[in-house]
């Protein structure tokens, strides 16, 4: 894939798209997140069963970019912020699961993506922060995902003061799932995805998208949805087969 801001790359099962701006920290300019928004796309559609989302350079990615926000008008930035609405809606629709793979800062938008992803590893240096609050561009947008990670309290607390917190302030608060030491980040990320990609594809992709409707749903209706999907998943192959290997104490076969 001939791609100018990403390079995509695949390994077995996972494929691992690299965000390569690193002399502009990553930034998400317009044209990097068309880039990423083709990249996760082609990504979604193959058979892989996992993706990772890493970042070439010192930073993971530091946001939007400024070089381009400040020349853009209201409705160009409008067109940004979509795009970048777009990438963060895609992310959560692709039917494997995704991790970030955070080796540096992530600020801002940077740190939206590491909201957005399913899953996110982080080396013990790494650094988080929505820096808008102490300039004069509030990050309205990154709190979206952000917030609905780490609770209302937290939010206010990173959004309003605009510090960053550290890697494992961040599993504390439930940004990231590990925090590992960096010569030790690939393989984590690994471990993390290669299990959570074990079972059916086909089950693992709708629970995914279930999950992602549920958590914002209040807790009758997220129980009846649940109810719904589980019900009429159980007569799946997948779940046939699953529960068939199960009472036979045999290894399942996914088709998927």
């Amino acid at each position: 894939m001939n791609l100018d801001h990403v390079l995509v790359g695949r390994d077995a099962d996972f494929v691992t798209i690299t965000m390569n701006r690193p002399r502009r920290r990553n930034a998400l300019s317009l044209a990097h997140l068309r880039d990423l928004i083709t990249a996760f796309g082609a990504a979604g559609d193959s058979d892989a069963s996992g993706i990772i989302l890493a970042g070439e350079g010192p930073v993971f990615s530091a946001g939007h970019d400024f070089a381009d926000v400040a020349e853009a008008d209201e409705d160009g930035v409008r067109v940004l912020l979509d795009t970048c609405l777009r990438l963060m809606e895609l992310i959560e629709s692709v039917p494997q699961p995704v991790v970030a793979r955070v080796h540096g800062l992530a600020t801002a938008a940077g740190c939206q993506l590491v909201a957005t992803c399913d899953l996110a590893v982080a080396a013990d240096s790494a650094g988080f922060a929505a820096p808008g609050g102490k300039g004069g561009w509030f990050c309205h947008t990154p709190m979206v995902a952000i917030a609905r990670n780490i609770g209302r309290k937290r939010a206010a607390e990173l959004a309003y003061t605009g510090d960053t917190i550290t890697a494992a302030q961040a599993l504390e608060w439930g940004l990231v799932n590990r925090v590992v030491p960096a010569a030790e980040l690939d393989a984590a990320v690994r471990d993390l995805l290669g299990r959570a990609t074990r079972g059916s594809r086909a089950s693992k992709a709708l629970g995914k998208r279930t999950l992602n409707r549920q958590v914002s749903l209040p807790q009758d209706a997220a129980y009846r949805l649940a109810t719904e999907v589980m019900a009429a998943s159980s007569q799946s192959d997948a779940a046939r087969e699953g529960m068939a290997a199960f009472l036979g104490k045999r290894r399942p076969e996914w088709k998927d």
